[in-house]
């Protein structure tokens, strides 16, 4: 219901943001060939320029389907560049409509305060969230206007999704992480061309929210994606979450086959069928391919980055398990930024009987999978007991207890990852800044479309609509002074991050945000004012923690990693 009543405004709002001012058509030179785009208005009347819809690889169909994008072909002539590309096919979420989706959908947009190449701007490059199923980078959900106002340049991306971007096969031809390889093109774009934008290619940030946090974690262990970004921002997801790592891909891909019609053994026949259906037959078939386990465990997400086998001279986008890559060191040393929600399991709180009876029944279903999948079915049995007992005590769960499902779902999905990767990466590189957005206003729109509102905390996504403009808060900002100013706060951090490497750079917004370690777990409060604290959900964190170490993973929470 909540994603009809999102999609349904998204389609209203839109129509509004389409009328935005195109006044005149500039053109701009790129490696492959002329652009041409158009200038149109910030909130406060400054203009800016639009690029959208921009090539940064080859189509990936046909033979080049599921398999690691190629750069794209030079074109003739002048190239439009003033509406988005196609979507890549996905699970309807976010998108408009159906009638922007297809297969050729490598594509990004860029938003720029001025075209002087010898400006040397920011540049941030937004990756996406969405499950790794779901979404694109376009300005429905991602206007530039809050930021542009910071004096940056910003990329939103597309990338291959689900089945289509996330397909392993353990062969040469489909070793797996297609979509991440999209990800690493477009930052290849940025370097190649940035420049002709105002762009810095030299001071990149990439950030991301959920599925593109943790793709943005990703980045920082990448051999492929070393010296392409500068500091990096991971909203509400990281590389350590549950749903960030498929460890069953090629079982997964033969499922596909199989429910596709295909019931085959053989990897290169496989890949053949899969490639001759239309691309609308490869999406929508997370759970449809899930395993009995996998429909009870972790979150609808299941075709995600694979720790990938090498092949010859090819490049792996992730050649280990992250877990190790960050127990070694192996991470690229850049400033980074992460944080959380304070409330994020809003977003999944069961409201259907028989899934709360379903947790009461077998509560080590939400035994993490990187702790399930390392002990025994007994112990498995034993610490969801325990964390029952830790979180709702002896009684079963009701419909009414949000805050307690809040609470363990936050930590399981979401909160714990957050900090196992925060701890583990202030070890070996500096600076790292950590903050918990617990601001509520009218611009929750997620918490407000689930009816949370009489419920405390900020719900997962709610941050993204403080720092990109849309159809859903575009009016409250213009008449709302108070929100301009939250606004106005959390883009001047974010922005400042992105030209400095850190957050609060001066003393404008009367608070300094201290770095993070592991002993102390600074973190910075972003509610209706900004404050330090340290040690927040510490009686929480400290329990999963005992349980991770007594299942025989390191402690990642505590300082003696």
């Amino acid at each position: 219901m909540i994603l009809l009543k999102l999609k349904n405004y998204l389609k209203t709002s839109f129509r509004f943001l389409s009328t935005s001012s195109e006044m005149i058509n500039p053109i701009v030179h790129v490696k492959e060939g002329k652009l041409r785009g158009c200038v149109k208005k910030l909130h406060n009347g400054q203009e800016y320029f639009s690029f959208k819809g921009i090539p940064y690889a080859q189509p990936p169909v046909g033979d080049l389907r599921f398999k690691a994008p190629i750069p794209p072909k030079p074109w003739s002539g002048t190239r439009d560049a003033l509406e988005h590309g196609p979507n890549c096919p996905h699970f309807d979420i976010f998108s408009l409509s159906g009638e922007n989706i297809d297969e050729n959908c490598l594509f990004l947009n860029v938003y720029t305060p001025t075209l002087q190449t010898n400006t040397k701007l920011p540049v941030m490059v937004y990756i996406h969230g969405g499950g790794y199923y779901s979404g694109s980078g376009d300005s429905n959900l991602y206007g530039p206007e809050f930021l542009l106002r910071h004096n940056i340049v910003l990329v939103t991306i597309n990338y291959r999704l689900e089945v289509l971007g996330f397909l392993c096969l353990n062969t040469p031809e489909v070793p797996g992480n297609a979509g991440m390889k999209d990800q690493v093109a477009a930052l290849k774009w940025v370097q190649n061309n940035i420049k002709q934008f105002g762009g810095d290619p030299g001071n990149v940030t990439i950030f991301g929210e959920s599925a593109g946090g943790a793709s943005v974690t990703y980045h920082m262990m990448s051999p492929m994606t070393k010296g392409l970004f500068h500091k990096a921002i991971a909203q509400s997801g990281t590389c350590l979450c549950d749903y960030a790592l498929d460890n069953d891909p090629v079982n997964r891909a033969f499922r596909v086959g199989k429910f596709l019609g295909k019931d085959t053994e053989n990897p290169n026949e496989l890949l053949t069928y899969l490639q001759s259906l239309p691309s609308k037959k490869l999406i929508s078939l997370t759970m449809k391919t899930a395993t009995k386990e996998e429909k009870s465990r972790g979150l609808p997400i299941k075709f995600a980055p694979v720790v990938e086998k090498r092949f010859g001279d090819s490049e792996a986008f992730l050649p280990e398990n992250p877990l190790d890559i960050l127990i070694a060191g192996k991470m690229h040393a850049v400033p980074f930024m992460t944080g959380y929600n304070s409330s994020e399991g809003f977003l999944i709180v069961p409201n259907e009987l028989p899934k709360l009876a379903y947790i009461n029944k077998h509560p080590s279903c939400l035994v993490p999978k990187d702790i399930y999948n390392k002990v025994s079915e007994a112990k498995a049995l034993e610490f969801g007991e325990r964390i029952k007992q830790f979180y709702w005590g002896d009684r079963d769960l009701t419909k009414d207890d949000i805050e307690i499902l809040t609470d363990v779902l936050s930590d399981v999905h979401f909160v714990v990852a957050a900090y196992r990767y925060a701890s583990c990466y202030s070890k070996y590189s500096s600076p790292v800044y950590m903050y918990r957005f617990n601001l509520v206003t009218e611009l929750n729109w997620i918490q407000q479309m689930l009816g949370m509102t009489e419920h405390k905390g900020a719900c997962h996504f709610d941050d993204v609509f403080y720092i990109f403009s849309n159809g859903m808060n575009r009016e409250k900002y213009e008449n709302s002074p108070i929100l301009q100013e939250h606004i106005h706060r959390i883009t001047k951090m974010w922005t400042d991050f992105a030209k400095t490497g850190n957050p609060t750079p001066d003393n404008s917004l009367g608070v300094t945000w201290s770095p993070y370690t592991a002993t102390g777990k600074e973190y910075l409060q972003i509610g209706n004012e900004l404050s330090m604290g340290r040690n927040a959900e510490k009686t929480r964190l400290d329990f999963w923690d005992r349980l991770y170490i007594e299942a025989g993973l390191p402690s990642l929470v505590k300082s003696n990693l």
